[in-house]
């Protein structure tokens, strides 16, 4: 068994989420994101149709950053042989796609906020341009 410890799991999978997250939603990566988009709706075949469209989600995405942090840190989970590696894989592409849900989440409701606050500001100019009027 190996000794490396378990925290290096949560620390390992922010990066792999900010990247994972940042080329499948960002506006910085929205050009080679459509030609993704284009490119896994018409393709003809369905093997470069699929390539295209793990390109897009962050999901599957997240799979090719996590295989390449971990041929960068060679982070293994348990085991010391390739069982640590396939363990630590799919342990880091779990926990990445748990902080990017999370993140999801707290963008919609912040986006919400934003929405309702719109509103009230608008119907606040509406009541004081009555007022003025009236």
């Amino acid at each position: 068994m190996q000794e490396e410890p378990i925290y290096w799991l949560f620390i390992l999978a922010i990066p792999i989420a900010c990247i994972s997250w940042t080329v499948t939603h960002e506006e910085v990566f929205r050009e080679p994101r459509t030609y993704c988009v284009k490119r896994s709706r018409e393709e003809r075949k369905l093997i470069k149709r699929k390539f295209f469209y793990m390109l897009t989600c962050e999901y599957c995405f997240s799979h090719y950053v996590t295989l390449f942090m971990l041929l960068i840190t060679g982070y293994q989970l348990y085991l010391t042989d390739w069982r640590g590696y396939l363990i630590a894989g799919f342990s880091l592409v779990w926990i990445a796609n748990i902080y990017m849900s999370l993140y999801n989440i707290i963008r919609i409701d912040l986006k919400k906020e934003k929405i309702i606050v719109k509103k009230e500001e608008l119907a606040i100019e509406e009541e004081e341009k009555e007022r003025l009027i009236s």
